[in-house]
Order: structure tokens, then sequence, then C-alpha cells
């Protein structure tokens, strides 16, 4: 029997899942501070620039939505990304028990709100809400497919 010089390949592996979680007081300031952990988390996974602006404009949305309609304390924020890395969702869980749901009405040209959850419908590829695992409450959720360049 003759011994080989030459290293045996790895097995080829998926990379693991991503998932990252944070919690925030329920206060208006909290969606600065999402939009820069979410910043900073998706610049170090390496996700495409159009991606992580998507998931900034929608993390940003989803908890200011959180802080003013639930009468929430506080908000829990995850992130996953796909082993394959071309999916990212986003969950914001709150302690709100309402179901959400787009406006019945479109905000006018001078009303300064109404306008987040109809953003959320026309960047992530998918969205929705349902009682929370996580929380006493419910979670809002979206999904993004990582692209480099924006959808027509």
């Amino acid at each position: 029997m003759t011994l080989s010089t030459h290293p045996t390949p790895a097995l080829v592996r998926a990379a693991p899942r991503r998932e990252y979680w944070f919690g925030l007081p329920a206060l208006r300031t909290s969606a600065r501070s999402a939009r820069d952990t979410v910043r900073d988390l998706l610049r170090a996974w390496k996700l495409p620039g159009d991606t992580c602006c998507d998931a900034v404009l929608l993390v940003s949305e989803l908890t200011t939505n959180a802080v003013l309609h639930t009468g929430s304390g506080h908000v829990l924020c995850g992130l996953t990304l796909t082993a394959d890395g071309r999916r990212l969702r986003i969950e914001l869980h709150d302690e709100g028990s309402t179901p959400v749901r787009l406006p019945e009405h479109p905000a006018g040209p001078g009303e300064e709100s109404g306008r987040g959850l109809l953003l959320v419908q026309q960047i992530a590829e998918s969205w929705g809400s349902a009682r929370s695992t996580r929380a006493e409450g419910k979670v809002v959720w979206a999904e993004l497919t990582a692209h480099s360049g924006r959808r027509p």
C-alpha cells in the first residue's frame, strides 16, 4: 500500500446560514439604531450594496411602524441569511396583537406618514405578519433576494 503525498480534498459543505438578533427599546430613536446595526452587519456579511440599502430601509420602516403603532416597550429584530447567501429574511417582533395590513386609503401628498408598509410591499420579495414565537405579540417579516443590481 502506497501513501499519497497529496492531501485528500475536503468534503464540500454548504456554509451555515447566518443569523443575528438584537433588541431595542420601542423609541423613535430606535429606528436609527436599527438601521446602523443592519448596515454594519450586512456589510460584514459582504452582501451586495443594493441588498444592504433595501434591507436597511425595510428594517427602518418595520421598526418605525412597531414603535408608533403597537404600544410595545421593546422590539426584537432578526436577520437570517440562507446558507447559499441568496435570501435574507428580516423579522421585527413586537408586543402588538393587531394584525398588520396595508392602509385602506393612500397617504395624501401633505401627510408625513402612512407609506411605510407600501414601501415594504414594493421592496420585499415577500412579506407578512404572524403571531410571534419570540415575543408576546406579533412578528412582521420581509424577505429579499440578494442581488447586485436594481430590479426593473
